[in-house]
């Protein structure tokens, strides 16, 4: 028995088949194999067209499946994972009206920042425990305000994952999880979120049916079946947040655990228990995956929006496109820590919530042209990076999240030494990496999702722990000293 996990991404669609019995991955890959590209008509904006994502999740499908050389009708679940708090809309055909506007889009800042004004800041938070700030509901508003064309000829609003799910089984429907990363849940009556509704004009029709998190969400229709060359029939069981995936990936589902991502954007999100918020919106609260009404799992999220794409922007644009990203860390490594003074603040990718969603840019400061060179800078972006972590990370530290320990895939930014050894000894935090991602907890979450595990501790046979970071006293006194002058550096922008 096989379970397929998908994790929908801005910059590629990744796939994974494990065995359902061992918990071992038959084979993993992304497409494409160069970054999606997103477009941006104006300074702030970030769409992506929702075809492409199916296009990319049938080349990476097919790829998988002449890797494993399984048979389809022993695929027994999909789940699925997702870039959040991005908007696609459907007429009654199911077509898409227009461009998804994703995550790292900005342009709706103002109408969040003014419905957080207009209701009340007590009532938001008490409420939806964030501030609707850029999120899906906010975008909702630009379109109905900006596309009033548009905005008539919605039937249905979904998440990227709704979307893909659509495409997968011809039902439109979405979770209470995900209705949370949009700002549309009040998480006081468990339900939609209907003061917010009516302050935008929003009619509640064009919110999808609500299912549970883990269930059967719809089965492989056979016009799907037949583009993806699978058996139609095939449960859709899970579908969540990239973020709270990430966490399930990693086991974190209880009180007091951490997980952290660091792809295109980062991430640090920890479960609590109890319903707190910080004042400022900074960081965000949204239902866990094993949320439930009787039992509050919610998932404190700090995320930058620039991390990874960072590493990959230098790399481009420093002449050091024919290096590998091994090849960089291996430069960085040559440069001692705190970089020799220079300084890189790594918000370059639309406004940053742990900012209050001022979009201040990427700025390298204190350069010295007699000093520095490329070696320096790619260990200023690495630094960087861990800086804007450890600045959210101490936001988290006063609603009751500590790090004591971090969990994470190893991928991305926690492929290099510099930037796990960076974080773990400016946080204090053992940070422990895991030989799992995205989709490989999606499909785990989909072996939930159609009973075939009986417990969380079930599925997640064969999670194995690779490596464990722990905090060098030695380089303590070195990165405060550049913290603090990082930290300057920032408020002189904000």
């Amino acid at each position: 028995m096989y379970l397929l996990g998908y994790d929908i991404g801005s910059s590629s669609i990744k796939a994974s088949l494990i065995d359902a019995e061992k918990g071992t991955t038959l084979a993993s890959s992304f497409y494409p194999k160069t970054e999606m590209a997103m477009i941006a008509i104006k300074p702030g904006w970030a769409e992506q067209h929702p075809e492409e994502w199916w296009k990319n999740l049938k080349q990476v499908t097919h790829e998988i499946m002449q890797t494993a050389g399984v048979n389809a009708s022993d695929i027994k679940g999909i789940g699925i994972s997702y870039q959040m708090h991005g908007l696609v809309l459907v007429d009654k055909n199911k077509n898409v009206l227009r461009p998804s506007i994703i995550w790292c889009d900005s342009r709706a800042v103002p109408y969040g920042e003014k419905a957080f004004e207009d209701i009340g800041g007590e009532k938001c938070l008490s409420h939806l425990l964030n501030s609707p700030g850029n999120f899906t509901a906010a975008k909702l508003k630009w379109v109905k305000e900006n596309e009033p064309e548009v905005f008539r000829q919605i039937y249905k609003i979904m998440l990227p994952g709704d979307y893909i799910a659509m495409r997968l089984t011809d039902r439109i429907c979405t979770t209470a999880s995900g209705l949370s990363e949009g700002i549309f849940w009040d998480f006081s009556t468990n339900t939609l979120a209907s003061f917010l509704m009516d302050y935008f004009g929003f009619n509640s029709d064009i919110i999808p049916d609500i299912v549970p998190t883990f269930s059967i969400q719809g089965e492989l229709s056979r016009q799907a079946a037949n583009e993806l060359g699978l058996s139609p029939g095939i449960p859709v069981a899970y579908r969540a947040g990239d973020q709270p995936n990430n966490a399930f990936s990693l086991n974190v589902l209880n009180p007091g655990e951490i997980a952290a991502t660091a792809g295109t954007s980062g991430v640090v999100y920890g479960v609590s228990q109890e319903v707190k918020y910080d004042p400022y919106s900074r960081v965000n609260t949204f239902a866990h995956v094993n949320h439930k009404e009787g039992q509050n799992r919610l998932g404190v999220l700090l995320c930058i929006n620039g991390t990874g794409i960072l590493n990959s922007w230098i790399r481009r644009n420093a002449g050091l496109a024919d290096k590998s990203y091994s090849d960089l860390n291996q430069m960085a490594s040559s440069i001692a820590p705190g970089s020799n003074g220079a300084l890189v603040l790594p918000f370059g990718n639309g406004a940053e919530r742990m900012l209050r969603n001022k979009d201040i840019g990427c700025h390298f400061g204190n350069l010295n042209f007699n000093l520095h060179n490329q070696a320096h800078m790619l260990r200023a972006v690495q630094e960087g990076i861990v800086f804007a972590f450890n600045y959210g990370i101490e936001i988290m530290k006063g609603i009751g999240i500590s790090t004591s320990v971090i969990r994470a895939g190893k991928a991305n930014m926690f492929l290099s030494p510099i930037f796990t050894s960076t974080l773990a000894s400016i946080t204090g935090a053992t940070i422990e990496l895991y030989n799992t991602d995205g989709s490989v907890g999606a499909a785990r979450g989909a072996g939930v999702g159609v009973g075939l595990y009986r417990s969380f501790d079930e599925a997640f046979v064969g999670l194995n722990k690779v490596e464990v970071i722990t905090p060098d006293d030695s380089l303590r006194t070195i990165l405060h000293t550049t913290y603090q002058r990082w930290e300057q550096y920032l408020k002189s922008f904000i």
